[in-house]
This record gives C-alpha cells, structure tokens and sequence, in this order.
C-alpha cells in the first residue's frame, strides 16, 4: 500500500513536542483570532444598523462579519511568509535531524535550534517563501505528467478520469514541497537553491513512488480533517448563534477553520514525516538524472526560475553528481 511508518511519523511528532505545541498554539490562535475579529466586525454593523429598520440591521450585520473576516485574511496574506519561516521550516529541520539520529535539544531549546539552522540556510523569510513557491509551481507540473499520460491510453473514459486524478493529486502534492525544503536543509549546502533543483530532480525521477504515498496520505489527512469538520459543526454553530445577527452560514465557515487548524497544526506535521520517510530512502544512493533536468527545464518555467537562482547564487550541483550526503 505505502511505504511509510505510521507508528515512526507519530515517534517523530512526540520528539519535536515543542514545534508540535506551537503549531497548535499558532493556527487554533488564527481560528481564533478569525473568530474574534469576524464577531467584532458583526457587532459594529449590529450597532450601525440600529439607525434603520430589523432588515437594515440584518444587512449591516452581515456586511460588520464579512469585513472583520476580510481585515484578518488580510492579516494573515502579509504574515505567511513569517509562519512559513518560523514554524514550518523550523519543525522541518528537526524533523531532519531526527531522521539523520542526531541529537535533539528538549523544550523551547528545541525550536532555538531549529530557528538557527534555518537562518544558516535561508537567512530571509523572503527568500524561503518564494523558494517555496516555485517549488510547488514545478511539483504541480511533475503531477501534471500523470494527466497527460492517462490521456493518451487507449482506455475508454480516460479522460474524464485524468481530470478527477490531476484534481486530487494537485490535492496531494500539498505534502511534498516540505519534503523538497527538507533536502534543501538536510544536504548543508550554501546555494540552497541548487540544493532545491537537485531535490526536484530527484523527486521527478521518482515521482511514481512519491505521487502513489501523496495519495495515500491525502485520503488519510482529509478524511481526518472531514471528521473534524462534522465534529466541529455543533459548537461552530453555537458561536454563531451567540454573536449578534446569528450570521448563518457562519457556522459552517468557523467549523471549516477548525478543520484546517487541526490539519495544519497536527495532521500536516504527520504527513511531512511520512513523505521524509520514503523521499529520503528512496532517492539513497540514487544520482540525479540529467535527462529528468532537461525535461523538468523544459515543461516548467519555474524550473528555470529556480536554476537561474541556484546558478546565481554559485555553483548549482551538477545533476550528474553523486547527491550529497549528510554530514
């Protein structure tokens, strides 16, 4: 079915503990503050709309939620490069360490550590935000392969099949730029983005192994976050009801930002761990591949953003050269 450990990913979500509580703290603190602000913005609009009519009052209370909800979205578009730096990235590099059995601090020390390392790599938050995004841009064009060759067999119904397929692996491939960033930490190099274009390389050359334990972790990871969501209705529905003007579909958005706060505090941390496991023991003692160079160049435009960078930054490694070993 899968190549990875369930039992060895929760071992390693125990040992990083701290990253563990902080990634709850910060994305239930988001669910929380989206809340907040959404029912402060609804009780303005409940009070401006006691200068009209029970119809007037309903819609400015409407509109008081949908601008507190806009106001913190905005917020949180100009904090994600900072959560991305501190807690993603941080919790990946302990997660790295762990894998290569080194030492790991207890406590607040851990995510010290884990900050300092991260700053060795990628000094700016700036830098590792839009390393991450062209990343993901030339993982989405590494799944799009799997359309293109579904469309050409001659099975009849393949081409509504390939597009249900490239919509849930574009689902699934949310869980391997982490492990691509992870490679990127894990080899020590100073051109960070060679590391990177190495990585990918690498990742399409076994991109059947990787998509097959995406998928997988896709249906676990959601089908949790599902259950969360059905859990979460009932009391999402009575923190709407509580606030002025029960805005209705409130209930069902707030229990929507429960879900993601469990998936992204606890769930993404479990399938980071699981797609280390198989990214790091598939590609041992594998060679990136020129031919898988050339072609990831040539259908992917972010691919070559993201060489330009690894050529700018010094010598990228060669993709003939043997991958780099941890020190």
């Amino acid at each position: 079915m899968w190549d990875f450990s369930i039992g060895g990913a929760l071992g390693m979500m125990g040992r990083t503990l701290p990253f563990i509580l902080m990634r709850i703290a910060v994305y239930f603190g988001i669910t929380l503050g989206y809340i907040l602000i959404t029912g402060v913005g609804a009780g303005v609009g409940w009070g401006i709309g006691g200068f009209g009519d029970a119809d007037f009052r309903a819609t400015t209370t409407m509109w008081g939620g949908f601008a507190g909800f806009g106001i913190f979205g905005v917020f949180m578009y100009w904090a994600r490069e900072y959560i991305l730096y501190i807690v993603k990235a941080g919790h990946i590099a302990v997660l790295v360490e762990l894998i290569d059995g080194k030492p790991m601090p207890q406590g607040r020390g851990q995510i010290s550590h884990a900050t300092t390392v991260v700053k060795q790599r990628l000094p700016q938050a700036s830098v590792l935000f839009v390393m991450d995004q062209l990343i993901r841009g030339v993982i989405r064009a590494i799944s799009g392969l799997v359309r293109g060759i579904l469309t050409v067999l001659p099975i009849p119904g393949a081409q509504p099949l390939a597009g249900v397929v490239s919509a849930f692996l574009r689902v699934a491939v949310g869980f391997v730029d982490e492990v691509i960033l992870a490679h990127a930490i894990r080899t020590r190099s100073d051109n960070a983005w060679g590391a990177a274009r190495e990585a990918l390389v690498l990742y399409g050359q076994n991109w059947k192994v990787m998509l097959k334990n995406a998928a997988w972790l896709a249906i676990i990871v959601y089908g949790i976050g599902f259950l969360v969501f059905l859990v979460m209705l009932p009391p999402a529905a009575l923190v709407v009801y509580l606030m002025p003007g029960a805005w209705a579909a409130g209930g069902v958005v707030f229990a929507l930002l429960f879900a993601w706060s469990v998936k992204a505090a606890l769930l993404e941390p479990f399938a980071i761990a699981c797609m280390m496991q198989v990214f790091f023991s598939t590609i041992e003692g594998q060679r990136p591949n020129p031919e898988w160079d050339a072609r990831l160049e040539q259908m992917s435009g972010k691919f070559r953003k993201l060489k330009d960078r690894a050529l700018g930054d010094g010598a990228a490694p060669h993709p003939g050269a043997q991958a780099p070993r941890p020190a």
